[in-house]
């Protein structure tokens, strides 16, 4: 016989040791049926209730304090992650000589007026315009939170920090308090070039304005390249990063790419992990690493594309125009290496047309493919400041590195101007 031990409602009932004792005093046969115990039912076991209530209750715990557990330690990391940033910036400031000003947030807040007055943005931050205690203007760039570390921030400093050139903006002061980083530049009330060039029907500057600005940058870039104990490489020349003082003298702004090299005279390599510049003004060799290494020739072809769009008064990557669809400057080659073909666009005289041809073909040169065929900035000056009847035409332009055109006809044609070039420079020098 089996004896069924008596239900009960009482809730967590458990069977004592005298019940079961009982029961088989009288000689009965005890079993456990799994479906009396719903309460620990479990595939062949049985637990106790107690000790189910206690898993139950570690499994509960952990789930509720476990994702906010995980938020916290995450927010550790990114707060450790972060004050080592704003740690290895402050060593850097500290450890720089010939610093300029150094501002508070507040009074950054203050010379901007609450950033009242926005001047532009770019892909580093937003720019407003200041008046310092002397009374004098200034752009405060309040640069963006983000993921570079502040590298764009010890970019600026180290490079713009230390130069002083008629043809680069001087960098009055700087702020940096963890997140918050500001740079203090003397202001330009002319802004940006490409405000002049692209966004106006009717250019306000003249081809001799516009010659005088490409001579002027040519001449900037020259000192970044030879004139400072470190060669400076901007990587991002363009018209937007080119300033206009009051009388319209170029300034180069927007070190935030820059890299310091060692000089090495025409031959110093740029050490890089990755392409940095804007598309348009890249160099080939920063996409094609079978053209050849990236040098201080990157910043050549920059200036290149820079001066063609000068001169046409329209961007170069920007194919499809109301006369034509070609690419600007294989269109520009075509055009002037037709004899009599007007160059300068709209009415212009033919002193003028001739200013415009010498800048097509110092922007032509600069743009080739092969980095090597390029001449150093100093050349670029020379080539500006010379007449256009010792410029040869350089080789047509490819729009990609898979063209054909390139080697032998460049190589050819560059080696028979860097010869005139040598012949002239020779008779230059006996003739002192």
């Amino acid at each position: 016989m089996v004896a069924m031990l008596p239900k009960t409602k009482k809730k967590n009932y458990q069977v004592t040791f005298q019940e079961v004792h009982q029961q088989l005093e009288y000689g009965f046969e005890l079993s456990w049926q799994e479906y009396s115990c719903p309460h620990c039912r479990r595939p062949s076991h049985c637990y106790p209730l107690k000790a189910y209530s206690t898993v139950a209750l570690v499994v509960a715990f952990t789930r509720v304090t476990g994702i906010p557990l995980v938020i916290i330690f995450l927010i550790y990391k990114w707060r450790r992650r972060h004050q080592s940033a704003y740690y290895n910036i402050e060593e850097f400031l500290q450890n720089q000589t010939l610093m300029p000003i150094r501002y508070s947030y507040s009074d950054i807040k203050k010379v901007t007026e609450g950033f009242k007055d926005k001047l532009g943005e770019g892909g580093f931050g937003s720019v407003y315009k200041a008046k310092l205690r002397g009374g004098s203007f200034a752009a405060v760039k309040i640069l963006g939170r983000g993921g570079s570390g502040g590298q764009d921030f010890m970019s600026e400093v180290a490079t713009i920090g230390r130069i002083h050139h008629a043809n680069v903006v001087r960098l009055i002061g700087y702020c940096s308090e963890g997140p918050k980083r500001a740079l203090v530049y003397e202001f330009m009330p002319n802004g940006s070039l490409d405000k002049h060039i692209f966004h106006h029907k009717q250019s306000s500057l003249s081809l001799e304005q516009l010659y005088h600005i490409s001579l002027g940058v040519a001449h900037g870039i020259e000192y970044l390249h030879r004139g400072c104990t470190m060669q400076i490489l901007h990587f991002d020349i363009k018209p937007h990063n080119i300033l206009l003082d009051q009388s319209f003298n170029p300034k180069i702004s927007n070190f935030g790419l820059a890299q310091l090299n060692q000089p090495g005279g025409d031959h110093s390599i740029a050490t890089m992990t990755a392409a940095r510049g804007t598309i348009g003004y890249m160099a080939p060799e920063m996409f094609y690493k079978n053209i050849g290494t990236v040098s201080y020739k990157a910043d050549v072809y920059s200036f290149g594309m820079l001066i063609l769009e000068m001169t046409g008064k329209r961007r170069n990557q920007n194919a499809a125009t109301d006369h034509s669809s070609v690419y600007f400057p294989s269109w520009v080659h075509n055009e002037v290496s037709t004899p009599g073909t007007p160059i300068a666009v709209g009415e212009v005289t033919e002193e003028e047309d001739d200013i415009a041809k010498k800048m097509v073909i110092v922007g032509l040169w600069c743009i080739q493919t092969n980095p090597a065929n390029r001449p150093p900035m100093n050349k670029v000056v020379e080539m500006l400041e010379g007449d256009l009847e010792s410029l040869p035409l350089p080789p047509k332009p490819v729009l990609y590195a898979g063209e054909t055109v390139t080697r032998n006809e460049e190589e050819s044609s560059t080696s028979s101007y860097m010869s005139s070039m040598c012949t002239q420079s020779i008779i230059s020098t006996v003739s002192k």
